[in-house]
């Protein structure tokens, strides 16, 4: 009896676009729909099954398309819904998957729905929307609680029309909606799903996925940050009460009538067992997850903690937190990603390896090896796959245009009193984590402003863009770009191991070096294991061989370096398949 065939999102490679800094096809400056369309050979020859699109729907963009002003339209800076229509199209004509996000815990508040529901506390759509009166002291208006916005400040937006707050958990452009209320619940299921598995999109990416059930009682949080008016209230909106209940009602009511829909959700703030609530095959709620342990190593979201406070991991922590990753499928029916970037993250090769010139392409390949061999859905971002970087140290305030950003910096400002070396704080870790890192133009060639668009771009390209672009690597053999085409074709040839098998960590103290093994004692794979070796370090690092793995024959599958010898180069990386 042969093996169940997997689901496509499970062997699938996804590539996240996210729109307005892809590809410009008409010289506006800002990234489209179009251009995304003329690039998909390039995704399809890297080894690309499945494009994750970030929104592209109609919207005031003051949270780049996560403040979404109609569900059922594109914005005109990313094209037309006959554009969506033919991308979808030629996705599937390639053989390729598409997913869009789904953003359905807020809207912008240029919504008709909120349009409608701030109006008075009578009209028809007065509770879709979260609203809530003052609180009196000493005959001052304040917020009902003292919450804390995701992106700093209250949590809390005043509406004198309505005379009401109402709550926003991102910026107050972006007010949450009443899931408690089961006309809100169908409304979002018919436009802004249906609507999408309607026109032929496979699944979605769903955002931020845990916060829909709130405490209803909306009480203060606990002080935790002293001197502050607005503290972290997680506990009170991360993985509520209802969360459960609403996911097995998306899936029921709408999905199932679509076969399989694959939905990856965010789960941030979410422990392992946790997680397993959410993705178990039976409880049939999403089909897998991204796992932020790794990505927020160094503090980034742990509560209050601001950009600058943000701190350097060391390497056990981070094989820690791959494997909280990896042991999630252990003996479960559960499934997961890997990843180390996307839309909201620094660059990997600024966190977790070296940017340093000399390394650089190296380490990169390093990275690539890393997620080729890991268990889950293998998401890279763009740009990822030809190592671009962090901003340089050498861009200031000026330049930065994520909300989450400037506010992270003028909180600085404004606490510190403009006090000269706190500001040089703030922007220090905004060079260090912030979105804006991810979200500069992506260099297709060395021409003016890296061939992304032939008119000014809404964003300052990365000054790298003459040494690090799509063009010049794909006439270099051994460029990053075509390592992880080698990469991903090795992590299809081998995926019951890759793909499939089971994770182990053998040099866990190591601080400088990260060995590990994939084993997968089925489908005629029992005398078989993967062997992975990385350098994290400058240094020449010896071998961690496991016990069972010394003296037997190896073959030596991919490695970033020519000739690999006793002991690893610096950032160097190797793959081995060992027969036991």
């Amino acid at each position: 009896m042969s093996a169940p065939t997997p689901n496509w999102w499970k062997t699938g490679t996804a590539y996240q676009v996210w729109p307005a800094s892809y590809k410009d096809s008409n010289g506006d400056g800002i990234g489209d729909i179009q251009g995304l369309i003329s690039t998909l050979p390039y995704l399809k020859k890297l080894g690309i099954d499945i494009v994750w699109l970030s929104p592209m729907y109609k919207s005031p963009q003051k949270d780049f398309g996560y403040d979404i002003s109609d569900y059922q339209d594109v914005d005109p800076q990313f094209g037309t819904l006959a554009d969506l229509d033919e991308l979808i199209k030629k996705c599937h004509d390639m053989g390729m998957k598409l997913l869009l996000d789904l953003v359905i815990n807020h809207t912008s508040d240029q919504h008709k729905w909120f349009l409608e529901s701030k109006k008075d506390k009578t009209n028809e759509k007065a509770d879709w929307y979260i609203w809530r009166d003052a609180k009196m002291v000493d005959g001052k208006r304040h917020p009902p609680n003292n919450w804390r916005s995701i992106f700093g400040g209250s949590a809390w937006e005043w509406v004198e029309e309505r005379g009401q707050y109402y709550l926003h958990l991102f910026v107050p452009e972006q007010p949450d909606l009443n899931w408690e209320l089961d006309e809100v619940r169908q409304a979002i299921y018919r436009e802004a799903i249906s609507f999408w598995l309607d026109r032929g999109v496979d699944g979605f990416r769903v955002d931020t996925c845990n916060l829909y059930s709130k405490n209803t009682s909306y009480p203060d949080a606990p002080i935790v940050l002293m001197g502050e008016e607005y503290q972290p209230a997680e506990a009170h909106f991360v993985n509520g009460p209802r969360m459960h209940e609403w996911l097995k009602e998306q899936r029921e009511q709408v999905l199932d009538k679509y076969g399989d829909v694959a939905m990856v959700g965010e789960l941030p703030g979410t422990d392992a067992a946790e997680v397993l609530k959410y993705v178990a095959a039976e409880v049939r709620e999403l089909s897998c997850v991204f796992d932020f342990d790794v990505v927020s190593l160094g503090g980034r979201h742990g509560a209050g903690v601001k950009k600058h406070q943000v701190h350097k991991h060391d390497l056990p922590s981070f094989k820690q937190a791959i494997g909280k990753q990896q042991d999630l499928t252990r003996g479960t029916t559960a499934w997961s990603t890997a990843f180390l970037e996307n839309h909201d993250q620094a660059r990997s090769l600024n966190r977790f390896a070296t940017a340093d010139p000399k390394y650089r392409e190296k380490a990169a390949k390093m990275l690539a090896t890393l997620l080729g061999c890991l268990t889950g859905t293998l998401f890279i971002y763009q740009g990822q796959e030809i190592g671009m970087v962090n901003m340089p140290d050498s861009w200031g305030i000026e330049e930065i245009k994520d909300p989450d950003s400037l506010n992270a910096y003028h909180d600085v400002m404004h606490r510190h009193d403009g006090e000269p070396l706190w500001l040089e704080k703030a922007m220090a870790g905004i060079r260090r984590v912030a979105r804006d890192n991810a979200r500069t133009p992506v260099h297709w060639d060395s021409s003016k402003h890296g061939g992304f668009t032939t008119g000014e771009p809404w964003m300052r390209v990365h000054d790298l863009y003459p040494e690090i672009n799509v063009a010049d690597q794909e006439k270099n053999p051994s460029s990053p770009l075509n390592y992880w085409r080698k990469m991903i074709e090795i992590r299809q040839k081998y995926a019951e191991l890759a793909v499939f098998g089971d994770f182990e960590t053998w040099d866990f103290l190591e601080p400088d070096s990260f060995t590990f093994t994939k084993e997968n004692k089925s489908n005629g794979y029992e005398k078989k294991k993967l062997l992975t070796f990385l350098s994290f370090s400058d240094e020449v690092q010896p071998l961690h061989f496991p016990p069972d793995c010394k003296g037997k024959e190896m073959e030596l599958l991919i490695s970033n370096v020519d000739e690999p010898g006793k002991h690893l180069t610096p950032w160097e990386a190797r793959v081995y398949l060992v027969s036991l």
